[in-house]
């Protein structure tokens, strides 16, 4: 009985992490467009560093970003649903890579521009939430069916009654951990696709077919 009652009670995590996967992928199937503030930390990895930095996120599907960092340093990654733009004005360098296929899609945060499936491409598990989430946070962890150069794992958290996007924690194979936490996030407002267009500073170096990543 004590078995049964352990494999029952397994099932049912199971059925609702699979539930909220899929309620998250029909909720972002819905969603065309969204713009935030972010907060991305991160700490760990080779280095046992631990930063700290702000900025603003627009996305537009399929698989348009501009992650536009403010503090404390200026950088800028753009992707134009074919190309990424990764510019840091620091470096006086451009790194410039391709968007892989839906199917093949190896960073994480492309899933936010709708690249992947949460269904199709992961193992899911509910989770404690992030430490700093609001109440009535939700956590979904991610674990790729398939092994991922750029992370190991994934946590999505979103608000329990809406599934707005609160924040994806990821981590890497060198134990770094990347958090990003999301505020002032607004859906289908119709962002234009201008915001995705990347002109070249002069005076850069460019490097060019890197692997996508951010």
């Amino acid at each position: 009985m004590l078995a049964a009652s352990v494999c029952a009670h397994a099932r049912g995590a199971d059925s609702s992490a699979q539930d909220l996967a899929q309620a998250l992928q029909r909720k972002y199937d819905g969603v065309k467009d969204f713009s935030t503030d972010f907060v991305h930390s991160y700490r760990g990895g080779v280095l046992k560093k631990e930063i700290v930095e702000r900025g603003r996120l627009l996305v537009k599907k399929p698989g348009k970003m501009r992650w536009q960092y403010i503090a404390p340093e200026e950088k800028l990654f753009v992707s134009d649903g074919v190309k990424m733009y990764s510019y840091i004005p620091q470096d006086k360098q451009v790194i410039v890579s391709t968007i892989p296929p839906d199917d093949q899609v190896t960073t994480p945060t492309l899933f936010l521009a709708g690249k992947g499936n949460l269904v199709r491409d992961f193992s899911v598990a509910i989770v404690d939430p992030p430490v700093g989430a609001p109440p009535s946070t939700q956590a979904l962890k991610l674990v790729p069916k398939s092994p991922q150069r750029d992370y190991d794992w994934l946590v999505i958290a979103v608000a329990a009654q809406t599934l707005e996007l609160r924040g994806l924690v990821t981590a890497d194979a060198q134990g770094g951990l990347s958090s990003f936490s999301f505020v002032n996030l607004k859906e289908n407002t119709g962002v234009t696709d201008k915001e995705f267009a990347f002109t070249m500073p002069r005076g850069v170096d460019v490097v060019t077919d890197a692997p996508a990543g951010r």
